[in-house]
């Protein structure tokens, strides 16, 4: 269950740089910048996937802005590649995956009965 987000990776000119597109907007208007090096603990979407990202590890910068995520890999010479990414920027919305119990409907609401 969630709404699992659908990815496009687009190419970039720059070597190491890969960018992707999606049908979900994680920084409205704003633009989002972090570093594998930083402390991440906001807790909006684009903070939480920057964490995600993060600790797939091989990546070393992250840009954010819209629908657009941009991924600077930590050592693309080294054979860091982006394999992954877009799996881990598609499940950002997905919540009940296996041995996660779904909430009762009494539970959503509040309803003690």
């Amino acid at each position: 269950m969630g709404q699992p987000i659908t990815v496009v990776e687009r190419p970039s000119s720059r070597t190491g740089v890969l960018r992707f597109e999606m049908n979900r907007s994680l920084t409205g208007m704003g633009h989002e910048r972090f570093t594998a090096d930083q402390e991440i603990s906001g807790d909006e979407p684009a903070h939480e996937l920057a964490r995600r990202l993060f600790e797939r590890g091989g990546i070393s910068r992250l840009h954010m802005n819209a629908n657009v995520v941009t991924v600077e890999l930590a050592d693309p010479s080294a054979g860091s590649d982006g394999d992954g990414i877009a799996d881990v920027i598609a499940s950002l919305y997905t919540y009940y995956v296996e041995g996660v119990e779904v909430p009762s409907d009494e539970e959503l609401t509040g309803d003690a009965g």
